[in-house]
């Protein structure tokens, strides 16, 4: 074989070695874009999921000693809009008492909102905090977990039973027009980040509430 045969069969090797390269690559980089884009779609609906069941358990009390003094928690209901995140904080049986025979009750508080991570720049996450037992803060403390992963948008809208209308906040303290009152229904949007070059991934559902009225046992309507 001349020199020259070897550098030609060398670069035809080189060649083939590359095409060999480049689809093992292709290969790899759509299998993690896709694994990718299925974690994503698992996180929005999983996370709709899980508000589903935690806001059709949505309560408000009326229990309250005589004296303000010796109120040890607060039941209450608050949606705040706010572009392009929401937030919405409430009490409801939705505690899971992860031990056997655990002296815990179903009831907490639960809020969903906006939350950036403090390791990546730019990525904001849907957080959900857990507070057990119910205290005089219902909108601060407990446990804060992520929900879903690089969200853009979370909106929540709110059904008055009373107007049939449809509003962008909620708050069951207020004294003129909510005040201890739940919606009817709630629709909610959220919206995930895309992989780079493709659309957002937006995640809709709706929730009736089965409890309109606050717990009063005993108290004469």
């Amino acid at each position: 074989m001349t020199l020259l045969e070897v550098l030609v069969s060398l670069a035809i090797l080189a060649m083939i070695s590359l095409l060999i390269y480049g689809a093992f690559d292709s290969m790899s980089r759509g299998r993690k874009g896709e694994a990718t884009r299925s974690e994503r779609a698992r996180q929005g609906r999983e996370a709709l999921l899980r508000m589903t069941h935690e806001l059709s358990e949505i309560f408000l009390s009326m229990h309250n000693p005589p004296s303000l003094s010796l109120m040890t928690r607060s039941t209450v209901f608050v949606g705040q809009n706010s572009m392009p995140f929401d937030r919405i904080d409430f009490a409801a049986f939705a505690h899971r008492r992860m031990t056997r025979d655990a002296k815990e009750s179903d009831q907490c508080e639960v809020g969903y909102f906006a939350s950036e991570d403090p390791e990546v720049s730019g990525k904001t996450d849907l957080a959900r905090r857990e507070q057990t037992p119910i205290d005089m803060d219902p909108l601060r403390g407990g446990v804060v977990n992520v929900l879903a992963e690089n969200i853009v948008a979370f909106d929540i809208r709110y059904l008055d039973p009373l107007t049939g209308t449809w509003g962008e906040s909620w708050d069951s303290t207020q004294t003129f027009g909510q005040f201890n009152r739940l919606p009817l229904e709630l629709r909610i949007t959220l919206t995930i980040k895309g992989l780079p070059g493709n659309d957002p991934t937006t995640f809709m559902t709706k929730v009736m509430q089965p409890m309109l009225k606050p717990l009063q046992f005993g108290i004469p309507q």
